[in-house]
Protein backbone atom coordinates (compact mmCIF):
# COMPACT_ATOMS: atom_id res chain seq x y z
CA UNK A 1 0.00 0.00 0.00
CA UNK A 2 1.03 3.62 -0.26
CA UNK A 3 0.66 7.04 1.29
CA UNK A 4 -1.12 9.22 -1.24
CA UNK A 5 -1.16 12.99 -1.61
CA UNK A 6 -4.16 14.60 0.05
CA UNK A 7 -5.70 17.08 -2.37
CA UNK A 8 -6.73 20.45 -1.03
CA UNK A 9 -9.77 22.67 -1.23
CA UNK A 10 -10.11 23.89 -4.80
CA UNK A 11 -9.26 20.55 -6.43
CA UNK A 12 -12.09 19.59 -8.83
CA UNK A 13 -12.65 16.11 -7.32
CA UNK A 14 -13.60 17.73 -3.99
CA UNK A 15 -16.35 19.77 -5.67
CA UNK A 16 -18.40 16.95 -7.16
CA UNK A 17 -20.34 13.90 -6.05
CA UNK A 18 -18.29 10.72 -5.97
CA UNK A 19 -19.23 7.68 -8.04
CA UNK A 20 -20.93 4.70 -6.35
CA UNK A 21 -18.80 1.59 -5.92
CA UNK A 22 -20.08 -1.38 -7.93
CA UNK A 23 -18.06 -4.20 -6.35
CA UNK A 24 -16.98 -3.41 -2.76
CA UNK A 25 -14.94 -6.61 -2.52
CA UNK A 26 -12.88 -5.95 -5.66
CA UNK A 27 -9.08 -5.87 -5.60
CA UNK A 28 -9.22 -2.26 -6.80
CA UNK A 29 -11.32 -1.16 -3.80
CA UNK A 30 -9.17 -3.19 -1.38
CA UNK A 31 -6.06 -1.43 -2.74
CA UNK A 32 -7.78 1.96 -2.51
CA UNK A 33 -8.75 1.33 1.12
CA UNK A 34 -5.21 0.15 1.89
CA UNK A 35 -3.83 3.39 0.49
CA UNK A 36 -6.44 5.38 2.40
CA UNK A 37 -5.47 3.68 5.67
CA UNK A 38 -1.78 4.38 5.07
CA UNK A 39 -2.56 7.99 4.16
CA UNK A 40 -4.79 8.50 7.20
CA UNK A 41 -2.19 7.06 9.57
CA UNK A 42 0.53 9.21 8.00
CA UNK A 43 -1.61 12.35 8.34
CA UNK A 44 -2.62 11.85 11.96
CA UNK A 45 -6.27 12.48 11.10
CA UNK A 46 -9.36 10.56 12.19
CA UNK A 47 -11.14 10.25 8.85
CA UNK A 48 -10.56 10.27 5.12
CA UNK A 49 -12.77 10.10 2.05
CA UNK A 50 -11.59 8.72 -1.29
CA UNK A 51 -12.05 12.11 -3.03
CA UNK A 52 -9.43 13.51 -0.66
CA UNK A 53 -6.84 11.38 -2.44
CA UNK A 54 -8.29 12.34 -5.84
CA UNK A 55 -10.40 9.19 -6.30
CA UNK A 56 -14.06 9.76 -7.13
CA UNK A 57 -15.46 6.73 -5.27
CA UNK A 58 -17.99 6.57 -2.45
CA UNK A 59 -15.57 5.22 0.16
CA UNK A 60 -14.74 6.65 3.58
CA UNK A 61 -12.68 5.44 6.50
CA UNK A 62 -12.68 6.79 10.04
CA UNK A 63 -11.91 6.02 13.65
CA UNK A 64 -12.61 7.63 16.98
CA UNK A 65 -9.67 7.46 19.39
CA UNK A 66 -10.83 6.95 23.00
CA UNK A 67 -9.51 10.36 24.04
CA UNK A 68 -11.77 12.05 21.44
CA UNK A 69 -14.92 10.08 22.34
CA UNK A 70 -17.72 12.02 24.02
CA UNK A 71 -19.37 9.13 25.80
CA UNK A 72 -17.97 7.09 28.65
CA UNK A 73 -19.16 3.88 26.99
CA UNK A 74 -17.22 4.63 23.78
CA UNK A 75 -14.13 5.64 25.80
CA UNK A 76 -14.30 2.44 27.87
CA UNK A 77 -14.67 0.41 24.65
CA UNK A 78 -11.39 1.91 23.43
CA UNK A 79 -13.05 4.30 20.97
CA UNK A 80 -14.37 3.32 17.57
CA UNK A 81 -11.93 1.17 15.59
CA UNK A 82 -10.93 1.95 12.02
CA UNK A 83 -14.11 1.53 10.00
CA UNK A 84 -14.61 1.32 6.24
CA UNK A 85 -17.89 2.54 4.72
CA UNK A 86 -18.60 1.92 1.05
CA UNK A 87 -21.62 3.66 -0.52
CA UNK A 88 -22.72 5.03 2.88
CA UNK A 89 -26.15 6.43 3.62
CA UNK A 90 -27.04 8.62 6.59
CA UNK A 91 -30.27 8.81 8.56
CA UNK A 92 -30.61 11.61 11.13
CA UNK A 93 -32.08 10.19 14.34
CA UNK A 94 -31.96 13.38 16.40
CA UNK A 95 -32.05 16.64 14.46
CA UNK A 96 -30.89 18.65 17.48
CA UNK A 97 -27.88 20.58 16.22
CA UNK A 98 -24.64 20.99 18.15
CA UNK A 99 -21.95 23.48 17.13
CA UNK A 100 -18.37 22.22 17.42
CA UNK A 101 -15.03 23.04 15.78
CA UNK A 102 -13.98 20.97 12.78
CA UNK A 103 -10.85 20.79 10.70
CA UNK A 104 -10.02 18.92 7.52
CA UNK A 105 -6.94 17.36 5.97
CA UNK A 106 -7.92 19.03 2.67
CA UNK A 107 -7.98 22.46 4.34
CA UNK A 108 -4.78 22.35 6.41
CA UNK A 109 -4.18 24.64 9.38
CA UNK A 110 -7.72 26.03 9.29
CA UNK A 111 -10.78 25.25 11.43
CA UNK A 112 -14.32 26.46 11.94
CA UNK A 113 -17.40 25.82 14.04
CA UNK A 114 -19.87 23.59 12.21
CA UNK A 115 -23.46 22.71 13.12
CA UNK A 116 -24.18 18.96 12.98
CA UNK A 117 -27.05 16.74 14.13
CA UNK A 118 -26.35 15.01 17.44
CA UNK A 119 -27.34 11.45 16.54
CA UNK A 120 -27.35 9.50 13.26
CA UNK A 121 -27.55 6.01 11.84
CA UNK A 122 -25.25 5.06 9.02
CA UNK A 123 -25.64 2.17 6.63
CA UNK A 124 -23.04 1.04 4.15
CA UNK A 125 -21.22 -1.98 2.83
CA UNK A 126 -17.88 -3.18 4.18
CA UNK A 127 -14.86 -4.46 2.28
CA UNK A 128 -16.25 -7.98 2.56
CA UNK A 129 -19.46 -6.93 0.78
CA UNK A 130 -21.47 -7.36 3.99
CA UNK A 131 -23.80 -4.64 5.32
CA UNK A 132 -22.48 -2.26 7.98
CA UNK A 133 -24.97 -0.42 10.16
CA UNK A 134 -24.46 1.57 13.35
CA UNK A 135 -25.81 4.46 15.34
CA UNK A 136 -23.47 7.27 16.25
CA UNK A 137 -23.66 10.37 18.41
CA UNK A 138 -21.36 13.20 19.38
CA UNK A 139 -17.88 13.20 17.85
CA UNK A 140 -18.47 9.80 16.21
CA UNK A 141 -21.50 11.19 14.33
CA UNK A 142 -19.60 14.37 13.45
CA UNK A 143 -16.70 12.44 11.91
CA UNK A 144 -19.00 10.25 9.82
CA UNK A 145 -21.06 13.24 8.62
CA UNK A 146 -17.90 15.19 7.75
CA UNK A 147 -16.46 12.33 5.68
CA UNK A 148 -19.74 11.49 3.94
CA UNK A 149 -20.10 15.18 3.02
CA UNK A 150 -16.88 14.78 1.00
CA UNK A 151 -18.65 12.16 -1.11
CA UNK A 152 -21.22 14.80 -2.10
CA UNK A 153 -18.70 17.53 -2.91
CA UNK A 154 -19.26 19.34 0.39
CA UNK A 155 -16.42 20.73 2.50
CA UNK A 156 -17.15 21.74 6.09
CA UNK A 157 -17.00 25.53 5.45
CA UNK A 158 -20.04 25.04 3.20
CA UNK A 159 -21.93 23.77 6.29
CA UNK A 160 -20.98 26.74 8.45
CA UNK A 161 -23.50 29.47 9.21
CA UNK A 162 -21.09 31.82 11.03
CA UNK A 163 -17.86 32.46 9.14
CA UNK A 164 -16.51 34.56 12.02
CA UNK A 165 -15.52 31.22 13.61
CA UNK A 166 -13.50 30.19 10.53
CA UNK A 167 -9.77 30.80 10.58
CA UNK A 168 -6.24 29.58 11.05
CA UNK A 169 -6.00 27.23 14.03
CA UNK A 170 -3.06 29.17 15.47
CA UNK A 171 -5.01 32.44 15.42
CA UNK A 172 -8.18 30.85 16.83
CA UNK A 173 -6.12 29.39 19.73
CA UNK A 174 -4.55 32.79 20.45
CA UNK A 175 -7.96 34.46 20.48
CA UNK A 176 -9.33 31.78 22.81
CA UNK A 177 -6.39 32.16 25.21
CA UNK A 178 -6.95 35.93 25.33
CA UNK A 179 -10.57 35.53 26.41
Amino acid sequence: MAVREIVRMGHPVLRRSAEPVGDPASAEIRALVGDMVDTLRDSGGVGLAAPQIAVSSRVVIFMVPPERADSEAVREAGGVPLTVLINPQIEVLDPTVVYRPEACLSIPEIAGVVPRPTRIRYRAVGLDGEPVEAEASGFHARVVLHEVDHLDGILYPMQMDDLSTFGFVSELRKAQEEQ
